[in-house]
């Protein structure tokens, strides 16, 4: 059987990081967390379900799951945000893997609670990542934001039954926090890799954006939230490319 290590970055999670800690607790057999200097309770609930908990000043995402990667004890890795947890199928698919880890790296559905409510569709279901891998099978890419662990070419993956639990916003204003956030730090990333764009693509993609996240994708299932999540993340797509313009713009009058 292999032993497994749990790797998790946090900052002010008291409100998710024991229902996150309870889910793993059992098939960890070791639980490290890379802590931004957390304000709350976040590093003494941690602490109190036997986590180590390595306090650093933040970096970026990438940074600090490589960081965290790289002080795990155990070559098998499983990833897992703060604010998400295992499903009891999921938390049984993993304890069988431990016995007959195959692949390099396994993926794993996602599933949202947003305000209250599980997500189906949206674009938000199934939502696959690649949470668990044998460390230096791949490694975590992206600068600013949405990085994702990337098996290299020769690699060999696998689907776990059972969802991740995702415990995303509470709040609507949260998201579009967010959304807000993330839209400016993608635009960013884009204006250094050197893309443009256009007034018409900016609003041609975020209608494109909400048309498929609510009608192909199926958002209008997922009631009065499903329409929230489209009309947020198009909103976000669109600030996205209006900030890309805008920092176009001002490097051309520059």
């Amino acid at each position: 059987m292999i032993r497994l290590s749990v790797i998790i970055i946090s900052l002010n999670e008291e409100r998710n990081i024991r229902r996150c800690l309870l889910s793993v607790k059992a098939l960890a057999d070791e639980i490290l967390i890379l802590d931004s200097f957390s304000t709350d309770k976040t590093k003494k609930i941690a602490e109190s379900y036997g986590a180590t908990v390595i306090q650093k000043q933040f970096e970026g995402y990438v940074a600090a799951r490589r960081d965290v990667e790289s002080r795990a004890a155990n070559d098998y890795i499983l990833a897992i945000d703060a604010d998400e947890s295992l499903s009891e199928e999921l938390h049984k698919s993993i304890v069988e893997l431990k016995k007959n880890w195959i692949k390099d790296g396994y993926y794993v559905a996602r599933k949202t609670n947003y305000c209250g409510r599980w997500i189906n569709h949206s674009g938000w279901y199934p939502d696959r990542k690649l949470r668990l891998y044998k460390r230096g099978s791949g490694e975590w890419t992206g600068k600013y934001v949405h990085e994702k662990y990337m098996l290299f070419p020769d690699k060999t993956t696998g689907i776990l039954k059972g969802d991740m639990l995702h415990y995303s916003y509470y709040k609507e204003k949260e998201h579009w926090a967010r959304a807000d956030k993330y839209a400016n730090l993608a635009a960013q990333e884009l204006f250094e890799n050197g893309k443009t764009t256009s007034v018409f693509q900016t609003y041609f993609k975020a209608v494109v954006k909400f048309m498929r996240d609510y009608v192909k994708n199926l958002g209008f299932l997922d009631g009065k939230k499903g329409y929230t999540i489209c009309k947020i993340t198009a909103w976000g797509t669109y600030k996205k490319y209006a900030k890309l313009l805008e920092l176009n713009k001002t490097r051309k009058n520059s």
